[in-house]
């Protein structure tokens, strides 16, 4: 009797065939979406606050109902930029304002009555911001 005879040989590589094809049909397809990836890089650099101005409230001054001051570069309102400031407290705190800029992007102006700063608990001014 032959081992290797020509009819087992072709049998053999129809039901290797045969297995192969189901285990296909059985597997799930999957669907990724096309997206975007890369890696950049550019110069970060600093901001400059200056003429920093507090806004007291007139009917009670140890309330500071507004903070404004100079920013450089400009930040603009529009896209994504985006000025908060952190007011550090003696007790409690600390307390973070979002604020707005003008039309330039060189004023910064912050309501700070919501939680409601006061002369007598502010202890430091921390400006974070992007562009």
């Amino acid at each position: 009797m032959r081992f290797f005879s020509p009819l087992r040989i072709v049998l053999v590589a129809v039901v290797a065939a045969v297995v192969a094809g189901g285990a296909y049909a059985f597997t799930a397809a999957n669907t990724v979406p096309a997206t975007n990836a890369g890696s950049g890089s550019g110069t970060v650099s600093g901001y400059t606050v200056s003429s920093i101005h507090y806004g007291l409230n007139s009917t009670t001054p140890n309330n500071i109902d507004s903070l404004t001051f100079s920013i450089s570069p400009a930040v603009p309102s529009t896209g994504s930029g985006k000025v908060i400031v952190q007011a550090a407290l003696t007790t409690g705190g600390p307390n973070n304002y979002t604020c707005s800029t003008d039309a330039p992007g060189t004023t910064v102006t912050c309501a700070t009555t919501s939680p409601q700063l006061t002369t007598d608990k502010l202890s430091t001014v921390t400006v974070v911001a992007a562009q």
